[in-house]
């Protein structure tokens, strides 16, 4: 005997709310990459280099993908 449903599984399709915790996440995190981007440029050389960073790293560590070699 065939067996027919109309159920979804869980979590298969589109989701407004998906879309929308998606949208909200990429907006947080690029409010976050930009305040640090601001913050970090505010800083001197000579505080940068403090924190053994040059201006040349601001963005990575912006978007976080700095890594720091020794």
């Amino acid at each position: 005997m065939a067996h027919i449903t109309t159920a979804r599984p869980v979590g298969a399709g589109f989701s407004v709310t998906t879309l929308f915790a998606g949208l909200v996440g990429r907006i947080s995190a690029w409010n976050e990459a930009r305040i640090t981007r601001n913050s970090l440029m505010a800083l001197s050389d000579r505080e940068l280099d403090d924190l053994g960073l040059s201006r040349a790293d601001i963005e990575s560590v912006a978007q976080g993908t700095y890594r720091q070699s020794f």
